[in-house]
């Protein structure tokens, strides 16, 4: 999996599961790493990526996904 599909997954998994009416615009100038919780479960994980923002300043952003070590198709 690239960069780009992995930061589009992310978005939207972050837009998806937001619970607010306005969702926030988010500032992503560079990732600097993603990160999902290892349970070594097959199914929606917690994940967390960092960022620089346009200030340069280092950002969490904490999000839900599939895990990585799904099987295609399952």
């Amino acid at each position: 999996m690239n960069w780009n599909t992995l930061i589009a997954v992310s978005l939207l998994a972050f837009a998806v599961n937001a619970h607010a009416d306005v969702q926030p615009k988010l500032d992503i100038q560079r990732v600097l790493t993603t990160v999902e919780d290892t349970n070594g479960a097959c199914g929606i994980v917690n994940a967390h990526m960092t960022y620089l923002d346009s200030h340069g300043q280092q950002q969490v952003l904490d999000y839900r996904k599939f895990a990585d070590n799904c099987a295609e198709g399952s």
